[in-house]
C-alpha cells in the first residue's frame, strides 16, 4: 500500500492495472476507468498559457446569443422576462462551472474530457452517452456558427452567396485547429479581447443612454419596462400568458449559455500549463464575468430597446443574424448614434468565428478522449507531433459541413431542426456534470481526502442539487408550447424532445450490449479519486511562482 492509500484511512484496496494500446501508450486503469498518462507521447500538449485560459474563460461568456439572440427573447417575452432569465441561468451556469472547477483542479489530467470524469466517478455507459452527446452538440453548433458568420457577413453585401462565406469561414476555423494548440490559444486570446472591449463599450454606452447622455438627450430610464410593459403575454392572455413568456425566455436565453463552462474545462484541464492554478483562477473569476457580461448586458438591452420596436420585430421575423438584429445596435441607432452598426457587426462576426473555433476544438478533444477510453474507434485517439488529434479534427470538420444545408431554403429547415436539438443536449450534459460532481465529492469525503482538495466553492453540495433540478425541469418544458392546441407541430415536438430518447438509447444500449450490467453507478468505495493524485501534486511543486516586480506586473499577473 502506497502513502496515498495510507492517508485515506480506509482498508479497501485500490486495484490498478496497466493497459497497453496499439500506439504503445500505457494508461493506468482502476475499476475499468481510464486514467490518462501524462508521459504518453501520443497525447495532446500542454501549450495554453494562463492568459489564454483567462481569455477563453471570458470569450466563452460572450457570443452571438448575447449580441443577437437576446433580441428574440426581448421581442417575444418582454424586458423583465429577458433580464430575469439571464440572471437565473447565470446562477445555474456558475454552479456548473464550480462543479467542474473543483473536480478538474483536484485532478487535471491530460486528455481527460468531461466524459472521462463521468467514466471515472459514475459509470462507463453514462460516460459513453455523454461523450457522444457532447461531440454531437459541439459539432452541430460549429456548423451553426459558421452559418451565422455567413449571414453576418451578408449584412455588408447580400449579393454574395452564403455558400462562399461558409466555405471561407470553415476553412479558416479548420485551419486554426490543425496547428499546434498555442495558435488556437493565441487567436482566442485576441478574439476574446475584441469581444471584451466591445461589450464593455456597449454596456457603458447603454448606461449613458439610460441617463439621457445620448445625442438626442432623451433619458430612457425604465420607460420600456412601463410601456409596452415588463412582461409580455405569450400563447395565452393574462397572468398565465406573462408566466409562459418568462418560461419561454428561459428556454430562448439558454442557447447563449449552454457549453460555456465546458470550454474552460476541456481546454484548461488537458492542454493548459499549470492547470491547477489556471483553472482555479478562471473558475473564481467566472462569477464576476457572468455578472458583468450576461447580467449587466441583458439589463442594458432591456432598457434601451422597446420589446415592440419595429426594427426589432422586423429583424426577428426575418431571422436576421447581423447587426440589424442586435438589440444593442437598434437601441444605439434609435438614440441617433451613427456608424456604430458596422463596427458592432464586425464584432459579432469575430464572436461567431471565435465560438466556431472553440467549439471545433472542444469537439475534437471530446472525440479524442472517447477514443482513448475505448468509446470511439482507436484511430481518433492518434495525435501528430504537435499534439493535434488529426483524425478527430477531420471527422468533426466533416460534420460541420452540414452548414451547407443552409444554402437551400428547403434544406435549411433540416439544419434548424438539428440545431434546435442542441439546447436540450446542453441541459442534459449539465445534469450529468451535476451527478458526476456529487459522486466525486462523496468519494473524496469517504476516502478522507477533502483536505487535499485545493479548490472548494461555496454553497456545495446544495447548489448542485438546485442546478440539477433546474436542468431536469428545463429539459422537460423546453418544447411546452407545442402542447397548446393551436401550436401543435410534429416537427417542433421532435426537435424539442428527440435528444432525450437518443441519450437514453446511447446510455441503455451501451449498458445492455457492451457493459452487460444493470449497475447504473459505482459504489463509493469503487470510485477512484486516488490514482494520479500524487503525480499531480508533485508536478504542482515544480510550477514556477510568478512574483511581480512592479505595479504593472502585479496588474498583468492578476489578469493573466
Amino acid at each position: 500500500m502506497n502513502d496515498i492509500e495510507k492517508n485515506t484511512g480506509k482498508d479497501h484496496a485500490v486495484h490498478s492495472v496497466n493497459s497497453h494500446f496499439e500506439d504503445g501508450s500505457v494508461h493506468t486503469q482502476k475499476n475499468g476507468a481510464v486514467v490518462f498518462d501524462e508521459s504518453d507521447e501520443n497525447n495532446v500538449h500542454r501549450g495554453l498559457k494562463s492568459r489564454h485560459i483567462q481569455l477563453i474563460a471570458i470569450s466563452g461568456c460572450i457570443g452571438t446569443g448575447l449580441f443577437v439572440g437576446s433580441g428574440g427573447s426581448l421581442s417575444t417575452c418582454g424586458p423583465a422576462s429577458l433580464f430575469l432569465s439571464y440572471c437565473i441561468i447565470s446562477v445555474v451556469m456558475w454552479v456548473i462551472m464550480n462543479c467542474l472547477g473543483e473536480m478538474i483542479v483536484y485532478l487535471p489530467l491530460k486528455g481527460m474530457a468531461i466524459s472521462g470524469y463521468v467514466d471515472r466517478y459514475v459509470d462507463k455507459s453514462l460516460a459513453f452517452a455523454t461523450g457522444w452527446c457532447y461531440w454531437y452538440t459541439f459539432s452541430i453548433v460549429v456548423a451553426a456558427e459558421t452559418t451565422a458568420a455567413g449571414l453576418i457577413a451578408q449584412y455588408w453585401n447580400e449579393d454574395v452567396n452564403i455558400a462562399i462565406y461558409i466555405t471561407v469561414f470553415t476553412i479558416l476555423i479548420v485551419g486554426i485547429n490543425v496547428f499546434a494548440v498555442e495558435l488556437y490559444g493565441e487567436i482566442e486570446f485576441w478574439f476574446g479581447s475584441i469581444k471584451v472591449i466591445a461589450i464593455i463599450g456597449l454596456i457603458f454606452v447603454g448606461f449613458v443612454l439610460f441617463f439621457g447622455g445620448g445625442p438626442n438627450h432623451d433619458r430612457l430610464g425604465f420607460r420600456y419596462w412601463k410601456d409596452p410593459g415588463a412582461f409580455k403575454e405569450h400563447i395565452v392572455p393574462g397572468r398565465t400568458g406573462q408566466f409562459l413568456g418568462f418560461v419561454t425566455a428561459l428556454v430562448k436565453s439558454a442557447f447563449a449559455f449552454v457549453l460555456s463552462p465546458e470550454f474552460i474545462a476541456i481546454s484548461g484541464s488537458g492542454e493548459s500549463k499549470d492547470p491547477r492554478r489556471n483553472i482555479e483562477k478562471a473558475t473564481k473569476r467566472f462569477v464576476y464575468r457572468v455578472i458583468f457580461f450576461y447580467i449587466l448586458g441583458s439589463f442594458i438591452i432591456s432598457v434601451i430597446v422597446a420589446s415592440d420596436d419595429n426594427r426589432l420585430i422586423a429583424a426577428v421575423d426575418s431571422g436576421s443574424s447581423g447587426a440589424a438584429a442586435s438589440p444593442f445596435v437598434i437601441g444605439i441607432q434609435n438614440a441617433g448614434i451613427p456608424v456604430l452598426n458596422h463596427i458592432i457587426n464586425g464584432v459579432i462576426l469575430t464572436s461567431a468565428l471565435s465560438a466556431g473555433n472553440s467549439l471545433l476544438f472542444s469537439a475534437t478533444r471530446s472525440l479524442f478522449a472517447m477514443a482513448k477510453q475505448g468509446y470511439a474507434p482507436k484511430f481518433f485517439g492518434y495525435c501528430n507531433r504537435w499534439g493535434i488529434p488529426y483524425y478527430a479534427v477531420a471527422a468533426t470538420s466533416a460534420v460541420s459541413l452540414l452548414s451547407y444545408l443552409n444554402v437551400s431554403n428547403s434544406a435549411s429547415d433540416v439544419f434548424t431542426w438539428l440545431s434546435n436539438i442542441t439546447t436540450v443536449a446542453g441541459f442534459i450534459n449539465w445534469g450529468v456534470i451535476s451527478i458526476t460532481y456529487l459522486r466525486w465529492r462523496k468519494a473524496v469525503m469517504y476516502n478522507g481526502l477533502w483536505d487535499r482538495v485545493p479548490f472548494k466553492t461555496i454553497l456545495q453540495p446544495y447548489a448542485t442539487y438546485f442546478a440539477f433540478g433546474f436542468v431536469v425541469v428545463m429539459s422537460l418544458v423546453n418544447g411546452y408550447g407545442v402542447f397548446f392546441p393551436d401550436n401543435w407541430s410534429a416537427s417542433d415536438f421532435i426537435a424539442a424532445y428527440i435528444t432525450i430518447p437518443i441519450f437514453l438509447v446511447l446510455w441503455l444500449g451501451h449498458k445492455i450490449v457492451i457493459d452487460k450490467s444493470w449497475k447504473f453507478y459505482k459504489k463509493v468505495d469503487e470510485i477512484d479519486v486516488i490514482t494520479g493524485l500524487e503525480e499531480v501534486e508533485e508536478a504542482e511543486k515544480h510550477y514556477e511562482e510568478r512574483i511581480p516586480r512592479n505595479v504593472w506586473e502585479r496588474i498583468w499577473f492578476w489578469i493573466a
